[in-house]
């Protein structure tokens, strides 16, 4: 199965709650990301990037773990990635 499909399907099966996830950057500024902007985030990322994130998101199913917090490592990711870029 292809990668991007694979993950649209866990993100679908799964029915992952809504939530908002705050994160603080290192100038103390505080950001809101929910879980939708982080799905949507991760199917943009490349190819590379989509398999890490879908195995890292089967090693979590399988062993019945929590994916929202993998969800919230994944929005300090992505803080830092634009504090990096702005």
């Amino acid at each position: 199965m292809e990668t991007k499909k694979y993950l649209k399907t866990f993100f679908e099966e799964k029915n992952v709650p809504f939530q908002i996830f705050t994160v603080t950057d290192k100038n103390n500024n505080v950001h809101f990301i929910d879980t939708n902007v982080i799905i949507e985030n991760i199917l943009l990322t490349s190819p590379a990037e989509q398999a890490q994130i879908a195995m890292i998101l089967r090693k979590i199913d399988f062993k019945n773990g929590d994916v929202k917090h993998f969800l919230k490592y994944l929005a300090h990711g992505m803080v830092k990635q634009y504090q990096t870029a702005a």
